[in-house]
């Protein structure tokens, strides 16, 4: 009996044994796990891409970045690689011009996969009451030299007032065939950018900060009458070469956009050129992005 009693006690603590190790070997596996989902979630995040067309309305965003490494893409696109409070970012270099910032904008969005997109840098003032320095929080973008003109036949001459905006999103046929087609399209801004845009705007201290549109075209408006025609009838609070067009290819790729512009001149009321104003709005973007952020890591 007694040596029944020893060999059940011994199988017993053998059991006990074998099952303490194993709880240790789950922890530790658990441990593991979380220690590489973790991890896994660090390098799956999907960046923030900020865009800026020349060097000096991207390269200061970039200075910011930490452990930035860059990559290029054809002859004309740079992109800066890195990191902002931890949470990668990307800065986009992409050259003048709608075609230019749409064809970056496709890259950076099939090669980084981007959460979201803010298209930013100078632009000249439609609005009278802005001043250089002022920034537009883009709450819509348009693309304001899609136009169609007018039926006129030689020696009937040009009148550009009255030049109807055409949208090329509105069907796939002959721009005739819809009515909605001479009716300018705008791009809503992301809700969530917007509202990281205006929780910042008290950080700025060079000039206003408002909620405007932002007028896109591969033409460069000097004559005030045309700059004011625009501005009654588009409501454009400035204008500038690229958002629109990288608000439009964002919308196909159904990632969040948003454009933020500020006035480096408004011939509106002789607002001078001032080229410091690209560094003075990229030092706000900057802001924007911590603020985003912050609320993607609040999830």
């Amino acid at each position: 009996m007694t040596k029944m009693k020893t060999a059940i006690s011994k199988q017993l603590l053998v059991s006990i044994m074998a099952m303490l190790v194993l709880l240790v070997l789950a922890g530790c596996s658990s441990a593991t796990e979380s220690s590489e989902t973790e991890k896994d979630k660090e390098e799956t995040k999907r960046p923030i891409l900020i865009q800026g067309p020349m060097p000096i309305e991207a390269e200061k965003f970039a200075e910011r970045l930490e452990n930035v490494e860059i990559e290029e893409s054809g002859s004309t696109y740079e992109f800066y690689i890195g990191t902002v409070d931890d949470y990668p970012v990307i800065v986009s270099k992409t050259g003048k011009g709608m075609e230019n910032t749409a064809a970056a904008t496709a890259i950076a969005i099939e090669k980084y996969n981007p959460a979201a997109i803010i298209n930013q840098g100078t632009s000249g003032g439609h609005d009278p009451a802005l001043n250089v320095f002022d920034i537009v929080i883009g709450e819509r973008t348009v693309n304001i030299g899609s136009m169609k003109t007018g039926d006129r036949a030689e020696g009937e001459g040009i009148e550009a007032t009255e030049w109807k905006p055409m949208d090329v999103m509105a069907s796939e046929g002959s721009a005739g065939e819809d009515p909605n087609a001479e009716k300018a399209r705008y791009y809503d801004a992301d809700p969530e950018l917007l509202a990281a845009a205006i929780h910042v705007k008290d950080s700025y201290t060079q000039g206003k900060v408002v909620e405007g549109t932002i007028g896109s075209a591969d033409v460069w408006n000097n004559e005030v009458d045309r700059i004011n025609w625009f501005h009654e009838n588009f409501e454009t609070s400035v204008e500038e070469m690229e958002s629109a067009s990288s608000a439009m290819i964002s919308k196909a790729y159904d990632v969040p956009f948003l454009a933020i512009r500020i006035l480096s001149n408004n011939k509106t009321n002789d607002g001078a050129y001032n080229p410091d104003t690209a560094a003075a709005n990229q030092e706000y973007v900057y802001e924007v992005v911590k603020e985003y952020i912050a609320a993607l890591e609040s999830k």
